[in-house]
């Protein structure tokens, strides 16, 4: 883990409250697992504590790497205001990634992700796929208002589209695009990032399977691991007094190492 001022190269917005902010520095020399996050400064000085967002893809070659965060409050909206050529405190990359070495060439992965947790997905499925694996996404998204990102991630492989209101895709969330594939095929590994209830549910549907990694969302402090602000239980602990750190034990955790 690293800090350097990094700089912004563009920022767009890609949907309601949706923005994907592009940036270049030495930092990303450091990035490699996807998953992993970045933990940036608000350029404010009312503002101490730092954001936590995903990262949503990585190069090398350009020294770049892409994020897409939604604005939540001052301090995302202040992110939302800066332009090209602005800079920004960034710290990362931080956590432990998703494990993409535990599939060979030719197997299969189911890649889930709803609402503001798809982004670090994107290049999860970039990487799984440069390995071999077939990648089949599932994602879910509140309305086609708030959708983005879809082409993205058709360009990489099979891709199915829920929406909570019907307006896109299929009606609901994507727990019912899973039960509808797994009647055809079972998946060697599956991957999800989104909101608590939707990591429960694939917990749930894949209870067989070793190969479930889940991307915890916590609301984080410090990042590293010291001020125990985002902790999660663990199973089979009776006392209850049992946890792990999700930002830097995390945010990845096998479905049956952490109590949803």
């Amino acid at each position: 883990m690293k800090q350097e001022i990094m700089t912004i190269i563009s920022q767009q917005q890609l949907a309601p409250r949706i923005f994907q902010m592009t940036l270049t520095g030495d930092l990303v020399k450091e990035m490699d697992k996807p998953g992993q996050f970045i933990h940036i400064k608000v350029p404010r000085a009312d503002m101490l504590l730092r954001r936590p967002i995903s990262i949503n893809q990585i190069n090398k070659e350009a020294k770049t790497c892409t994020i897409i965060y939604r604005t939540e409050g001052d301090g995302t909206k202040v992110f939302s205001e800066l332009t090209t050529g602005d800079s920004l405190d960034v710290m990362g990359p931080l956590g432990n990634g998703f494990d993409v070495d535990c599939l060979t060439s030719g197997q299969k992965a189911y890649v889930i992700g709803g609402g503001i947790g798809i982004p670090p997905m994107y290049e999860l499925s970039k990487q799984l796929k440069q390995n071999g694996i077939e990648v089949i996404h599932f994602l879910g998204y509140a309305s086609k208002d708030v959708a983005y990102f879809q082409d993205e991630f058709i360009a990489l492989g099979d891709t199915r589209f829920a929406t909570d209101d019907g307006s896109f895709g299929v009606e609901g969330n994507v727990g019912n695009l899973l039960l509808d594939a797994i009647q055809k095929e079972q998946p060697d590994a599956v991957y999800a990032c989104g909101a608590n209830g939707m990591l429960k549910m694939v917990a749930q549907v894949f209870s067989d399977n070793p190969n479930v990694f889940l991307s915890l969302e916590q609301r984080m402090a410090c990042g590293m691991g010291a001020c125990y602000a985002c902790v999660c239980h663990v199973p089979d602990d009776e006392t209850g007094v049992k946890s792990v750190k999700v930002c830097d034990e995390g945010p990845i955790f096998r479905a049956n190492e952490v109590v949803l």
